[in-house]
């Protein structure tokens, strides 16, 4: 059963490791976020959980789908503004699940899936982080894809990104 396993997962493309450059640019995104959300003009929520996740499906998983341009910033920020519109009218888990399946649904139908879309929606029913949250998705979405095109064509060993469509 293992010897199985251990085929699989090396068939895959996954990098056995990571460098540190690429961990840099983790620690940068990421910690200016942490510093955006000790300020006190605090406006909404900058630090949340699927960007940890979508940077790693961006260094990890390039040549996936899910780490194209459009999933990763339509996708999020179709899950924000959704989880944000259905806030106006409700909060709490099962508003949380509800936009959830109906973000998961949407995403794959439009072909834009992006798993942390999906987080995304929930976030806003379950935490309230206010009427800004799908443009701070915007951003960081956009920051991430833009500066992960620039780094695969400067720093060696960066995974190619993005790729075209005729190769997804």
């Amino acid at each position: 059963m293992m010897s199985k396993l251990g085929q699989f997962w090396r068939r895959e493309t996954f990098p056995s490791r990571i460098r540190i450059l690429p961990l840099l640019w983790v620690l940068v995104l990421l910690g200016g976020l942490a510093w955006l959300d000790r300020e006190p003009w605090h406006i909404t929520e900058f630090l949340v959980p699927p960007f940890a996740a979508t940077l790693s499906i961006l260094l990890m998983l390039p040549k996936q789908p899910v780490a194209q341009p459009l999933p990763v910033i339509l996708g999020s920020t179709l899950g924000a503004g959704l989880g944000t519109l259905v806030g106006l009218w409700g909060h709490g888990p099962l508003w949380a699940a509800g936009v959830a399946l109906l973000t998961f649904w949407l995403l794959v139908r439009i072909g834009i899936y992006h798993p942390p879309g999906i987080a995304l929606s929930m976030y806003p029913l379950l935490l309230r982080p206010g009427t800004w949250f799908p443009v701070v998705v915007l951003c960081f979405t956009g920051i991430a894809v833009l500066s992960s095109w620039q780094l695969s064509g400067r720093v060696a060993g960066w995974p190619p990104y993005p790729l075209s469509h005729s190769k997804v």
